[in-house]
């Protein structure tokens, strides 16, 4: 695919202007995906390898002078990670509809093996269900066909094949001298004399296992029979001032060697080394290489489709002959691996910039991913928190700086279409907040205050709470969601544990009201003064009168030791999350419509279909706008239900370290 970019000056490489110079495009193709066909391709000789580089070297000759150009290609056959997330309590239809389409999609493609014994009871039993005389013959035919000899034995050939497709690979040798090493272990263990140790000097004396591994090393003798090569990293020095490079690397046919190769003009060459993968822990290859040959096969002149191809039916011991970056390399930087949250959900098959799409990580809205490498500011490498052993190699995901320019970008073009043909009506949403317009011709200048308003990514760090200090427990959620009875369920089933915090008013105290156990009784000037220092997590007006919860309040709560359990509004996050209480903040999801109705009529109300929809589009509302400060999303489809697992949500902050922003530990 070839990619596109913002005026001129976004490209999906994530390089600037310097990579599309001249208006010309560049192209990366993963050539790190492991192929289906194929056997294990053997290394090049010496003397044939020479007499190609020689004429390499000519060719080099007459295009030294010959300006570069990048051709973007998105293509390779690397599996892209699942991006679904694994949902916490009870999953809601309204709010997970294609997260069921993605899971149904998945499990559709497993192959399937078919039990003859089992689909013949199954239709026995539904043949005795049937009370149509008609539909009872169709299964008696159904039966008949599956009773014949030759419907059976097709059928054991497709679970033969079946299982045989599924069956991984076997392991290519790594040694033919396994027998070898066996001795040489067996003499370092000879003075040891534990029980450890005396177990593995009978295990590697048996004469059985020792014949197994005579057997192991006459077969891995067959499969490595190759010419000796120069040692691995070794580079050769040749005419011209150039010097050639010829390097090994192990690929398994499973695992992706990890690196993406780019065009310019008729050369291949490494566009990019992805962390994880096997090309990255050689250490042999290095962005701008340029490949000349692969296993004997010649790379030059050939686009970034057919290295892709080439690379994808080979497996094995792979010898690379490779004409070194110009550049100086500089040694490796060990990178300081960071924990951030997404803001925003992320599809790299919907992104036309993406520099390698197949290479892309998809996200969700509060996901935690660690980013592996920043080296390149516009697509990071990174890993989504709980994937690392499933999927080893990083992915590609947009750069911080990169995605608040670009979506700063898009909401200025989608603002001057809104300006444009004043004399049509738009039937537009207003938004409360004003935003400032701006014009720009390029993305490079877009601002600073432009790009704070921007949610992409927030620095976290795991925190264990101590046992003496209880994170407080905000309950998010529209109104007739179930919120405030879960609360109160809290504080009645287990006040030795859960309190609330004392709310402040300005209204005078009334009979039998103690100061400090019902309310906080304050002036109005006090009240309007902890409000303006931003000490009120929430405040409002009732008959003249305000109302409010303080900070301090909570505080007092957690200093006793139990848990504070507050009930509030999205307005709160704002200021619960700047103090130092380090909230946990829970969102209480309506059901589906029709679940909704009948919560609802138990408590004797009937509500309308337009009130429903609109508790839902609240909902909805809510989440977009506030879902990446939810800790956790529970769906109140049952009270009991939705009850049991909020106390399990709650007694994990106990046992198990939470992700909570870096700014709260600092």
């Amino acid at each position: 695919m070839t990619t596109s970019h913002l005026n001129g000056h976004v490209s999906g490489e994530g390089g600037g202007d310097e990579e599309l110079k001249g208006g010309q495009q560049h192209r990366e193709m993963a050539v790190d995906c492991p192929g289906e066909l194929g056997g294990r391709t053997l290394p090049l000789r010496r003397s044939a390898q020479l007499e190609r580089i020689r004429q390499h070297q000519e060719d080099l000759r007459r295009r030294r002078e010959e300006e570069g150009r990048h051709l973007d290609l998105n293509a390779s056959l690397r599996l892209r990670k699942l991006s679904q997330n694994p949902h916490v309590g009870i999953d809601n239809p309204t709010f997970l509809q294609d997260t069921c389409i993605s899971q149904h999609s998945a499990l559709s493609s497993q192959t399937t093996l078919l039990e003859l014994e089992e689909l013949v009871l199954s239709l026995k039993h539904v043949r005795g269900c049937l009370s149509d005389q008609q539909s009872q013959n169709d299964i008696e035919l159904v039966l008949a066909l599956l009773n014949k000899a030759d419907f059976q034995a097709a059928l054991k050939i497709h679970n033969a094949v079946a299982t045989s497709m599924n069956r991984p690979s076997p392991p290519y040798p790594q040694t033919l001298e396994a027998l070898h090493l066996t001795r040489d272990v067996r003499s370092l263990i000879q003075s040891i004399q534990n029980k450890e140790g005396l177990e593995l000097q009978g295990l590697l004396s048996d004469i059985h296992v020792q014949s197994l591994l005579l057997a192991h090393d006459s077969i891995a003798e067959r499969e490595m029979q190759l010419e000796p090569l120069p040692a691995e990293g070794e580079t050769l020095t040749q005419w011209g001032g150039e010097t050639v490079k010829i390097v090994r690397i192990e690929k398994a046919r499973d695992i992706p060697l990890g690196a993406t190769v780019r065009n310019e003009m008729d050369s291949v060459v490494i566009s990019r080394i992805v962390r994880g993968g096997a090309a990255e822990r050689s250490g042999l290859l290095s962005e701008g290489d340029e490949i000349l040959e692969i296993n004997g096969i010649e790379i030059r002149g050939k686009d970034v489709n057919q290295v892709s191809d080439i690379l994808a039916e080979m497996h094995g011991l792979l010898t690379f002959v490779l004409i070194p970056s110009s550049q100086s390399k500089a040694p490796p930087v060990k990178e300081t691996v960071i924990h951030v949250k997404a803001h925003f959900d992320y599809d790299p098959s919907d992104d036309p910039y993406v520099p390698c799409r197949e290479l892309g990580l998809c996200f969700q809205k509060g996901d935690i991913l660690h980013i592996i490498s920043q080296s390149d500011p516009n697509w990071w490498q990174a890993s989504r928190d709980g994937d690392e052993d499933n999927q080893p190699l990083a992915g590609l995901v947009p750069g911080k700086s990169f995605q608040q320019q670009r979506e700063a970008m898009k909401q200025n073009i989608e603002e001057d279409k809104g300006s444009e043909k004043p004399g049509k009506l738009l039937c537009v949403k207003k938004t409360k907040k004003k935003r400032k317009k701006i014009l720009y011709r390029d993305i490079e200048r877009v601002t600073d205050l432009d790009t704070e308003e921007i949610l992409t990514y927030e620095e976290m760090a795991l925190y264990h709470q101590p046992a003496n200090r209880k994170r407080p427990i905000a309950l998010i959620g529209p109104a007739s969601c179930g919120q405030a009875e879960l609360r109160q369920r809290l504080l009645s089933y287990q006040p030795e544990r859960f309190a609330g915090a004392v709310p402040h008013t300005t209204r005078s105290r009334r009979e039998g009201e103690v100061s400090s156990r019902d309310y906080h009784f304050v002036s109005r000037q006090t009240f309007e003064a902890e409000l303006a220092a931003g000490k009120l997590i929430e405040s409002g007006e009732f008959e003249k009168n305000l109302y409010g919860t303080s900070t301090d309040s909570v505080r007092q709560v957690i200093n006793t030791g139990k848990i504070c359990v507050l009930c509030l509004h999205t307005q709160a996050l704002k200021v619960l999350r700047s103090s130092d209480l380090k909230p946990y903040i829970i969102f209480i999801a309506p059901p589906s419509q029709e679940r909704l109705r009948a919560l609802l009529s138990k408590d004797s109300k009937n509500p309308k279909p337009d009130e429903l929809r609109d508790i839902i589009e609240k909902a909805r509302e809510m989440e977009q706008t506030c879902g990446h400060l939810f800790d956790v999303i529970i769906v109140n489809q049952d009270l009991d239900k939705a009850y049991s697992e909020l106390l399990r949500v709650i007694n994990k902050l106990d046992t198990e370290p939470q992700w909570v922003p870096c700014s709260w530990l600092r």
